[in-house]
């Protein structure tokens, strides 16, 4: 299953409710397996901001690439295209560096 940062963040807060309903009653075995599921969510949610920020800057080379090879080819249709791909790149690498 891909990760996602939707189903991460799920199941970290599952898991820290888990947690401290585990803790005010005092029941370890809870606790701990809370503890456990927040961390899994936590790892879910890194892996799909990394997933994602590995795909936008491949779309930002590939736009990188059209725009020069339309720059050097004087196509401006394939350069204008590779502009836009470059800064949708750019902005998909914020999004997914920030969140």
């Amino acid at each position: 299953m891909s990760p996602s940062k939707i189903s991460g963040r799920f199941h970290s807060a599952k898991g820290a409710v888990r947690e401290t309903i585990g803790r005010t009653i005092g029941w370890h075995g809870l606790e701990i397996r809370g503890q456990a599921e927040r961390a899994a969510g936590n790892i879910e949610v890194n892996a799909a901001r990394t997933k994602g920020y590995a795909k936008a800057t491949g779309s930002r080379m590939g736009g990188k690439k059209d725009q020069v090879l339309g720059f050097a080819t004087g196509n401006g249709a394939r350069e204008g295209a590779g502009n836009l791909r470059r800064a949708k790149g750019s902005v998909m690498q914020g999004v997914h560096r920030n969140v």
